[in-house]
């Protein structure tokens, strides 16, 4: 027999006059709403710093802060409930809370994409349907066999095959919020998993909304099944034919690059509101109808990521913990008896085990090692808020009962809570790409072979630079250039990561590339290539990524196309005028992952305009010299060398002068004195004969004269190389530690590009490939690891897998 609590009391006011006019503000609803609102989203806030670095995810901080605010703690029957959290007030607070949960997934709906579905191959539907069907067969054969040979509660009996199936569901959001909290989205692993858990999803979803239906019909024997069946098949029309037209219309009013019109998201947030009321009407709840909108929304710019920009921080970090909270106050550990604990806990298990085997069996079949496919299978397992909310649903259709509903809730906090350190501590995206044991660096590439570069762009800006660097760099037929292009862009207003390719005669029709100059970028690249077109190849690509897990997509790219060298844009663009714009942290936190994880040697581009032209460096208008001056400083190490080899490879090229100055200390012992000087004998020869070259040493002492020596070159070249790391034990860098404004270029780097720096001259900031910190090199800083150079070798492409056709 259900009970029902009637609270009965004088109606006054949701506003409090304040104490000084002698009342209790907690008294009144507006204050309480907002003391809830506050106290739920600081200690989510709270529990996510203290759980983040330990691998778990946000649903497991939100989900403690709703157990620990909920009746088997805090919000038990004590002071700190009445004052809290009291019975009268739920009615508003619950509203607000299931407020955020409708527009929270509506806005999952607009950053699904489904034509993931579409576009999946073989590999993923086959482990999506696998991860379906084997843990729903599993369980409900399993919960089979409980009935006819356990004793049981008449209620737990009756709701056991039910419980089997709540347990078999999975959730594409859920995958993909995991994903992100993990920064494994754009990983080889989290593609295959967003690609699979969007086809278990939709699966999910189509037997849910089946059952719920037919559950409705049937709990009150009206035989309103066909017109609840049509009621719902209206509401995707209206939402399809009506709805989604209105949207696309939108974006084809919005400018290339321009916001959206706020009158625009107004009435798409009055859309929101109609299909809520809509859903609530034909008995689907309020949550169906925005979901379903969110997914006819058009993803990503300009329209999904305008809605997301603008609601998507204020829902999650305010007003969803207060719905965990409600969902979990449900949750009382008192009155859960241990034998039903143990039937559903064992129907838990058999889910998560059917869940593993079921995405483990296809992954190792298609050939995925077993530790990326348990990996795999225990993503696949997470549960996450949607799984909450079937739950409720089926408690309010009374499908089961609020003990199951407590132990369930449970059982997925304890399971999620396992499964994402597991992963953490089993997974690491950059193992593929750190594992090869062939030098990728020009230094150990031949002068006479095809070089291979991966330039990154974060703005359109840096594209003239990164052309005429490639320039500078000497293409020819018989030393042909084949650079990978890579337009980098912060993913919004999508969960999904996406990794296109532009080849040539295919536009991009979406919007997505032209808000974003991807376009204008590869338009430039191409006609440099056409001008070019029996030295350089160029291959361009858009990648649309996280800035947390953007590195996962460079390095894997630069892994698989066997470059020798990425270069990358500094985050800071220096103006004419020689002020500096700053284009954001996150591009310098790119930057450095980039750095750290990197198959390849690796060039950080400091333009200061001598390269940031609309036309070729090497016209001799532009500097009003004969030659393009490049300059490169050599002390000592692999990044020295790997310089030195690029500036050999530029000193090729008629139109250039180079010019490098090796500075040595003779007090000084160095540790890898033969592979420096056959670097320098391999520059020596390539220039001999070539007046417009030079090579000198310079003997300093200390870090001072060194200084004094590099300011006067001030303003000779163009573009001057140097090494990123070196030994901060030494003489020659004593001192310069101190003064280093930005690390990851290094001692010498910092010294010529930061802000207080007179040089105008380009930099090129150079780390050679480094293999692990297992071996030393005595050429390091600090904080960096270093390997001891092997044998020098020669990259040798095979002709088969030639880009250039030669």
């Amino acid at each position: 027999m259900n009970r029902e609590n009637w609270i009965c009391e004088t109606q006054k006011g949701i506003r409090s006059k304040g104490v000084f006019f002698g009342e209790n503000p907690l008294k009144s609803p507006s204050p309480m709403l907002f003391l809830q609102l506050t106290l739920a989203a600081l200690l989510t806030s709270l529990f996510q710093r203290i759980l983040n670095p330990l691998g778990e995810s946000a649903f497991i901080s939100q989900m403690l802060v709703g157990i620990l605010l909920g009746p088997s703690f805090l919000g038990g029957e004590n002071d700190f409930a009445e004052i809290v959290y009291p019975v009268k007030s739920f009615y508003i607070s619950q509203t607000f809370a299931f407020f955020g949960c409708m527009i929270f997934l509506f806005l999952v709906g607009v950053k699904m994409d489904l034509s993931i579905v579409k576009r999946s191959g073989k590999k993923a539907v086959l482990i999506g349907l696998s991860a379906f069907f084997v843990p729903l067969v599993l369980n409900v054969g399993f919960a089979v066999v409980l009935q006819r040979t356990v004793t049981m509660e008449p209620q737990l009996h009756k709701s056991l095959i039910v419980i089997a199936v709540f347990q078999c569901q999975s959730s594409f959001h859920v995958i993909a919020c995991l994903l992100g909290d993990l920064k494994l989205l754009n990983s080889e692993l989290g593609r295959l998993a967003v690609s699979s858990s969007m086809i278990s999803g939709v699966l999910s979803w189509i037997w849910i909304i089946l059952t719920f239906t037919i559950r409705q019909s049937t709990l009150k024997n009206t035989g309103n099944l066909p017109f609840m069946g049509l009621s719902l098949g209206a509401l995707l029309v209206l939402i399809i034919y009506i709805m989604r037209p209105i949207m696309l219309w939108m974006v084809t009013k919005t400018a290339a690059g321009k916001p959206v019109k706020e009158s625009y998201i107004i009435f798409i947030f009055i859309m929101v509101m109609i299909c809520s009321l809509l859903g609530e009407i034909v008995g689907q709840r309020f949550l169906l109808g925005p979901m379903i909108l969110g997914l006819a929304v058009p993803d990503g710019p300009p329209l999904g990521s305008a809605l997301v920009e603008k609601l998507e921080s204020y829902v999650s970090i305010i007003l969803l913990p207060s719905y965990f909270v409600f969902s979990a106050a449900r949750i009382n550990l008192s009155k859960i008896r241990m034998k039903t604990v143990g039937i559903v806990e064992v129907l838990a298990l058999s889910s998560f085990c059917g869940k593993v085997l079921g995405t483990m069996v296809p992954s190792i079949y298609c050939k995925m090692p077993a530790i990326d496919a348990l990996s795999l299978g225990l993503i696949m397992s997470a549960q996450g808020i949607t799984d909450i909310l079937l739950l409720q649903h089926g408690m309010l259709l009374l499908l089961i009962d609020p003990e199951c509903y407590s132990i369930m809730l449970m059982s997925s906090v304890l399971l999620t809570g396992i499964i994402t350190p597991v992963v953490k501590f089993l997974y690491n995206p950059s193992k593929r790409y750190k594992s090869t044991k062939r030098k990728r660096t020009i230094e150990h590439s031949s002068l006479d072979t095809e070089l291979r570069l991966l330039a990154c762009i974060f703005h359109q800006d840096s594209t003239p630079s990164i052309i005429n660097l490639i320039e500078v760099s000497n293409p020819t037929p018989k030393s042909p250039i084949c650079f990978y292009l890579v337009h980098l862009i912060r993913l919004s207003g999508r969960t999904a990561p996406v990794l296109m390719t532009h080849r040539p005669g295919k536009s991009s029709s979406t919007a997505l590339h032209s808000n974003n100059f991807s376009e204008h970028i590869i338009n430039a690249f191409r006609l440099y290539q056409e001008h070019n077109a029996s030295s350089v190849i160029m291959n361009a690509f858009t990648a649309i990524a996280p800035y947390a897990t953007m590195h996962d997509e460079v390095c894997t790219l630069a892994f698989e196309k066997r470059t020798s060298m990425i270069i990358i844009p500094f985050h800071k663009h220096f103006s004419t005028i020689q002020s500096t714009e700053e284009l954001g942290q996150p591009i310098r936190s790119v930057n450095n992952n980039i750095i750290r994880n990197a198959p390849c040697s690796v060039g950080i581009l400091v333009d200061r305009c001598t390269l940031n032209t609309q036309t070729s460096a090497l016209q001799t208008s532009l500097s009003g010299r004969s030659f393009y001056n490049v300059g490169m400083i050599f002390v000592e190490g692999p990044d020295d060398r790997e310089a030195l080899a690029f500036a050999t490879r530029m000193a090729e090229n008629p139109n250039v002068s180079v010019t490098v100055t090796k500075f040595t200390d003779p007090k000084q012992q160095s540790y890898s004195k033969e592979m420096n000087s056959e670097v320098i004998r391999k520059y020596v020869t390539a220039i001999d004969g070539k007046n417009q070259h030079v090579y000198k040493e310079v003997h300093v002492k200390d870090s001072v004269d060194m200084i004094n020596e590099i300011r006067s070159m001030e303003n000779f070249f163009d573009l001057i190389l140097v090494g990123r790391r070196h030994d901060s034990e030494s003489p020659l860098f004593m001192g310069l530690t101190e003064w280093n404004e930005f690390p990851e270029l290094g001692f010498l780097g910092d010294m010529l590009a930061s802000s207080d720096s007179n040089f105008e001259m380009s930099v090129l900031v150079v780390q050679q490939q480094s293999f692990g910190c297992g071996q030393k090199e005595k050429t390091g800083s600090s904080n960096d690891c270093h390997v001891k150079d092997p044998a020098v070798s020669v990259m040798d492409i095979r002709e088969e897998n030639k880009v250039w056709p030669l």
